[in-house]
């Protein structure tokens, strides 16, 4: 008995401690309302486990429907809420925040930096300024991609879909994305090679926000062998992409561009930074695809006449190409009832929930003050099905986007906005709306389980993968 009351004595000392060094370290500010939770894990069991946009409109309703603060993912952290939270963070990039990654996502994309050494030594700029530089995400770059992204895709499509009835369209979505970015961002396209890394790609972006607990059989130990696994395959990408440039090769892929840049001082990237910096990306530009294709085949599947009409849209541009004629720029834009339908899928299932900032200065937002250094999660949740801005909100309905009945502004964006709004927004709208294009042409489609339940918190998928009935035309 004497051992559990000093061991409970010595528990409520340092909870006290806890308590009185965290009214001292926020100085007597007036903090927007919420909960820190528990010591160490905050809320982030809430946050990671139940439905984000639960997590965020329950302490809304609770809290303020503008603003409250939370512990996750062992940071202090203000959620700002609403359209006018959306406006207020993209106005203020650079003044009042910068990019900040959870620690997960450092640890499993930063594997090269050296822990000992002072930060300037070790900073770079990110993977996408490396990126937004020489241009590859503009639309005049992608240009030039578009054939090959519409003939990888009628490839895929033939090889998994051909000669079956019934397909899974989580894992099929997967692979055709997959591949489009081993394309596009390193320059290969080895279907076998390409297949061996869909688990690890998977692994990796449920891994990126997860509780840090490195044991066999959690989330972040997987994560962990599946970054080794993919590094160690882009470290083999980089030494025969070197080569290849040494040989004469055209560097026509951002790798190829992120092997031969180099510092002010004029040092080029280890392989290894190189290494993560393109996991980064291709877990960004896979991620995030798969996830709006497949939900688009489950909604489209569900709604015929949505179907008829994005099938009609298509077989228009069609009729107007030759046979074999691949897509060109104009055609894509001609998709605007496609693109109102992918609009509202990621409406509807975000494929990317939020994303965190760091406070740079001390700053005021809706009557209270939010210190520096603690973090700011933006999200969609607190717009995307609030019947406030979406009439029918629950309803999958594209003709909404439609002149004249546009949603609020700041009210829908999937893609964030101000400087740091995505670099691949043209790129994900393009690798999409290939794969409508070439889905609807060949085929029709029946969701084989309407109600099949969605798993996963920050990245959603179909339980069993949406497995759908094909009928050819």
């Amino acid at each position: 008995m004497e051992f559990f009351a000093v061991a409970f004595s010595l528990a409520l000392i340092a909870l006290t401690v806890v308590f009185i060094s965290r009214r001292r370290s926020d100085g007597g500010a007036k903090l927007p309302p919420g909960t820190f939770g528990w010591p160490i894990f905050g809320e982030s069991i809430e946050f990671l486990f139940g439905k984000p946009e639960k997590f965020v409109g329950d302490r809304m309703k609770k809290y303020s429907p503008d603003i409250f603060k939370t512990k996750v993912l062992g940071e202090k952290t203000a959620v700002i809420c609403g359209p006018n939270g959306h406006k207020f963070l993209f106005s203020n990039e650079h003044k009042y925040f910068t990019a900040f990654r959870p620690h997960p996502m450092q640890h499993l994309f930063r594997s090269y930096k050296d822990k000992s050494a002072p930060p300037a030594e070790t900073q770079r700029p990110d993977e996408t300024k490396a990126i937004r530089q020489p241009g590859f995400l503009k639309p005049e770059a992608l240009i030039r991609f578009l054939a090959k992204m519409d003939s990888i895709t009628q490839q895929q499509l033939q090889v998994h879909c051909a000669d079956k009835n019934e397909v899974e369209v989580y894992p099929l979505a997967k692979t055709v994305t997959l591949t489009l970015a081993c394309q596009f961002f390193l320059g290969i396209n080895n279907p076998e090679r390409i297949a061996r890394l869909v688990k690890y790609f998977d692994d990796v972006t449920v891994g990126m926000h997860c509780i840090m607990i490195n044991i066999p059989g959690t989330i972040f130990y997987r994560a962990n062998k599946a970054a080794a696994a993919i590094r160690k395959e882009l470290v083999t990408v980089i030494r025969e992409k070197k080569q290849a440039i040494a040989s004469g090769s055209p560097m026509r892929d951002i790798l190829s561009h992120m092997i031969v840049v180099t510092d002010p001082s004029g040092q080029s990237m280890p392989d290894y930074e190189i290494a993560d910096k393109m996991m980064g990306l291709l877990t960004a530009g896979y991620s995030t695809v798969a996830t709006t294709i497949t939900f688009l085949m489950k909604y489209v599947g569900l709604n015929p006449e949505v179907y008829e009409r994005v099938r009609a849209e298509q077989l228009e541009i069609a009729a107007s190409k030759k046979p074999d004629e691949l897509l060109e720029w104009e055609d894509v834009g001609k998709m605007k009832y496609s693109w109102n339908v992918i609009c509202e899928t990621m409406r509807l299932v975000p494929p990317l929930q939020g994303t965190f900032r760091e406070v740079l200065t001390e700053f005021n937002y809706a009557g209270y003050t939010i210190p520096k250094g603690w973090k700011v999660y933006w999200t969609v949740s607190t717009t995307n099905t609030n019947p406030k801005y979406f009439k029918d909100s629950e309803k999958f309905n594209p003709s909404r986007y439609d002149e004249g009945e546009a949603p609020p502004p700041y009210t829908y964006v999937p893609f964030g906005g101000g400087p740091r709004m995505c670099p691949g927004k043209e790129y994900a709208r393009l690798s999409i709306l290939t794969f409508v294009h070439n889905v609807v042409k060949r085929y029709k489609w029946e969701v084989i389980d309407p109600k099949e339940k969605v798993e996963g918190d920050m990245m959603p998928a179909p339980q069993k993968g949406l497995p759908i009935r094909l009928y050819h035309h």
